[in-house]
C-alpha cells in the first residue's frame, strides 16, 4: 500500500486535509491521495471537484457521532482502497477517532500536526511538545501512519472543475456502538475566529460581565472578532466555547491581537503566539503574557477600555 486516505465528517476540513495530504506527497510520503466521505454523497461531490479521487462510503446505520464505528469503516476502507497513511482532522471528534483507528490498524499516530517537512530521510511532521511549551519534529515509523492535523493548518483546497468522478464503495457488517435518539443543531456563531485579521481577546482580568459591552465596542472600531481564554467560555460561560483560544480552542494568527486581562499560561499562548503583532493589557506587570507582548499597557481593564475607546472614536 501507498496511498494517502483522507476523512473528515466536515467538508471545510475535509478540503483543508487535501492539501495537507499533498504536502505528505510532496514530502514523499505517499502517492495517490483518495479522499473519502461517509453517509454523505453531496459531500463526495464537492470533494472531487478539486481533482481528487474520491469514494463516496455508504455504511448503513453508522452515525457520525460514533467513533468506534466509523473507525472501524476507515479501517476497512483504507485495506480496500490500499491506503498506508490516512489524513485525519485534529478537531474534538478526529483525536479520538485518530487514536481509535490508530489501535485497529496497529499504527503510529501522531495528532495536532501543524505543518510537514523532509527531517532526513523521513517526513518530519511539525506540532506541539509539552503541553504546547515547544515545538517538536517528529515521525511516524511504522508502515501504516494516522496523522491529524491541526484545523487551519492549510488552506483549503481550490475547485479545478465544476464536477469530478465519485467512486461508490459499500461498506456491511459493522456493529454501531452508539444508537442514534435525537439530533439538535448546536448554536454555532456565524464567525470563524481563526480567519480573523483583528481579535481582541477577554481573559479572566475583564472581571465584570459588565464590562463586555465595552470590550464588544471596542472590536466593533476595530473591526475585530472576540476570542477568550478558556476559564471565560467554560467556567464563568460570558461566551461561547467557539471563541476560546488555545490548546483546548482555535489557533489563530491575526495580525493584530489585543489581549486583555491574559495571564498567558501557555495553554493558551499556544494558540495566539503567531499573530504578527501582540498588545497586552494587564495589571500585573510580572503577567507572562507581557513577556512575549511586542507592545504591553500595565493598567487596570476597566480604565484602559474607555480610554481605548476614546482615542479610537
Amino acid at each position: 500500500m501507498a496511498g494517502t486516505l483522507v476523512y473528515s465528517q466536515s467538508t471545510e476540513l475535509a478540503l483543508e486535509l487535501i492539501e495537507a495530504a499533498r504536502a505528505l506527497c510532496r514530502a514523499g510520503l505517499g502517492d495517490e491521495i483518495k479522499a473519502i466521505s461517509i453517509n454523505n454523497r453531496a459531500q463526495a461531490e464537492e470533494l472531487a471537484s478539486t481533482g481528487v479521487n474520491v469514494w463516496s462510503i455508504k455504511a448503513e446505520g453508522v452515525a457520525i457521532a460514533d467513533t468506534a464505528a466509523l473507525a472501524s469503516v476507515i479501517a476497512r476502507v483504507s485495506k480496500v482502497l490500499e491506503s498506508d497513511t490516512i489524513v485525519l482532522s485534529s478537531d474534538r471528534r478526529g483525536k479520538e477517532l485518530a487514536g481509535r483507528l490508530a489501535a485497529k490498524l496497529d499504527a503510529g499516530c501522531l495528532t495536532d500536526v501543524k505543518a510537514v517537512e523532509t527531517a532526513g530521510q523521513e517526513v518530519g511532521l511539525v506540532r506541539n511538545a509539552l503541553g504546547g511549551a515547544t515545538v517538536a519534529v517528529q515521525t511516524i515509523t511504522s508502515s501504516l501512519k494516522v496523522v491529524a492535523f491541526a484545523p487551519g493548518a492549510f488552506p483549503c483546497a481550490e475547485k479545478v472543475s465544476d464536477s469530478g468522478i465519485v467512486n461508490e464503495l459499500e461498506i456491511t457488517g459493522t456493529k454501531a456502538t452508539v444508537r442514534m435518539i435525537e439530533t439538535r443543531p448546536k448554536d454555532a456563531e456565524s464567525t470563524d475566529i481563526r480567519k480573523a485579521k483583528t481579535l481582541v481577546v477577554v481573559g479572566q482580568g475583564v472581571e465584570n460581565k459588565e464590562d463586555l459591552p465595552l470590550v464588544e465596542e471596542l472590536a466593533s472600531v476595530l473591526g475585530a472578532e472576540i476570542g477568550c481564554s478558556k476559564p471565560v467560555a467554560t467556567d464563568k460561560k460570558w461566551l461561547s466555547e467557539d471563541r476560546v483560544i488555545g490548546l483546548s480552542g482555535k489557533t489563530c494568527q491575526p495580525e493584530l491581537a489585543l489581549i486583555l486581562g491574559v495571564s498567558g499560561q501557555v495553554q493558551f499562548t499556544v494558540g495566539i503566539r503567531e499573530a504578527k503583532v501582540i498588545v497586552s493589557v494587564n495589571k500585573d506587570e510580572n503577567a507572562y503574557m507581557n513577556q512575549m507582548a511586542d507592545y504591553v499597557l500595565v493598567t487596570d481593564i476597566k480604565k484602559a477600555l474607555p480610554e481605548f475607546l476614546q482615542a479610537l472614536r
